[in-house]
């Protein structure tokens, strides 16, 4: 068996500072209530926290921002360059689309299948100037994201633009790099951002965690047809990663709920699989229901955010539902099988938080969407969702 191995990007979490939640192999690392009440006035800068640098001084001139992370992060993916075992890897990704490399060890394929996948897949990620793994996008999710929450004021800054006066804290948020491991005739593909809270009165990082998204295919299924399951991949990857670092540094709290699907008037459920629907109607209504309620406060509102997903990306969203049922006003494809979930809202005074997404395997890694058993059956992330299949003619 043909072996190769390379320098691997350790994409495993890192302690969070001033995590309020115990270690554990379930337990999901995140700032301490007192932190998140205390920072208010937030700026999110896509890419790495400059080392050793505090972003602080008298907002008359230019920060650091962007364009020193990145200068700290050239060395990542900017002409990773070596020769193992007669394959040569050389990897020049523009930095500012993707500050990673593909790295990892492969084995069990031959040198030209490894070849090709490399070549094909470097080529397509160094064309793309807007590829959806890139810092910029992600601190965007992250900044739509916080804008939701109430109770904070965040903003999202060019490179060149100062930190302004009043800011309590900077978020960096950077992508740490693709790595592909091939297993047999498998190839498991994972992707790492991180995040990093840092203090403006002093410059102190105050919260910082890993995170990271994965999936696996064959080989050839994620070549085939000009890489298009590595597109997909790319979309689903991003959703994942902003979520999740809203969710660590302010935007997830756990009451737990335990919420399933729900038959309605155009939708049935399988006998032997209540997470399978069925519906005859393009614009069919979805329905939920809650197995159990935790106790909360009376005067704490919640609602519902509903989303839909095909194959590629999400194609439908509505935020705020009152009712635990949703008739769609655009419609569906025929022929076609859908992921769906929804996610409980809570009205905490000013202030938004989330519960997570209904999934028919909460807990752990894997419930958490950030790990996929099979690609091009359905992306990691909505892997545990309820499926709703669309028949064929009315």
């Amino acid at each position: 068996m043909f072996a190769l191995s390379v320098l691997s990007l350790n994409l495993a979490a890192t302690p969070a500072l001033c995590a309020e939640e115990p270690a554990g192999p379930a337990a999901v690392p995140r700032m301490s209530e007192g932190l998140r009440t205390s920072l208010k006035n937030i700026v999110v800068l896509p890419g790495q926290a400059p080392a050793g640098q505090s972003v602080t001084g008298s907002y008359e001139k230019d920060t650091l921002g962007l364009a020193g992370g990145m200068q700290v992060g050239t060395g990542i993916g900017n002409g990773v360059g070596m020769d193992v075992g007669g394959i040569p890897v050389n990897i020049p990704f523009p930095i500012l689309t993707l500050p990673g490399a593909i790295l990892g060890g492969i084995a069990g394929l031959t040198e030209k299948e490894i070849q090709d996948f490399r070549d094909g897949l470097t080529k397509d990620l160094a064309r793309a100037a807007s590829q959806p793994l890139s810092n910029q996008s992600l601190a965007s999710d992250v900044f739509w994201g916080l804008r939701r929450l109430g109770g904070i004021e965040p903003k999202v800054l060019a490179p060149e633009a100062a930190v302004p006066e009043g800011t309590d804290a900077v978020i960096y948020v950077s992508m740490r790099g693709v790595t592909i491991d091939a297993q047999g005739n498998d190839a498991v593909i994972t992707t790492g951002a991180r995040v990093t809270v840092r203090r403006q009165s002093d410059g102190a990082d105050i919260y910082s965690h890993d995170v990271s998204y994965e999936d696996r295919d064959e080989l050839t299924a994620w070549a085939r047809d000009d890489y298009a399951l590595w597109h997909d991949y790319g979309n689903f990857a991003r959703h994942y990663l902003g979520r999740e670092i809203i969710a660590m540094t302010y935007g997830r709290i756990e009451l737990g709920l335990d919420v399933q699907p729900a038959k309605s008037g155009d939708v049935s459920l399988a006998r032997k699989n209540p997470w399978q629907g069925t519906t005859k109607s393009l614009t069919p209504t979805i329905a939920w229901a809650l197995a159990a309620e935790a106790q909360r406060d009376e005067d704490t509102a919640i609602a519902w955010d509903l989303e839909i997903y095909d194959s590629h990306r999400p194609v439908y969203k509505v935020m705020d539902l009152e009712a635990t049922s949703h008739t769609l006003d655009i419609e569906l494809e025929a022929c076609k099988t859908y992921r769906w979930s929804v996610r409980p809202v809570y009205r905490l005074g000013s202030e938004t938080r989330f519960g997570e997404w209904m999934r028919s395997n909460p807990g752990g890694m894997s419930g958490n969407g950030n790990v996929g058993s099979k690609a091009s059956e359905s992306p990691a992330y909505t892997q545990g969702f309820a499926s709703l299949a669309v028949k064929c003619g009315r």
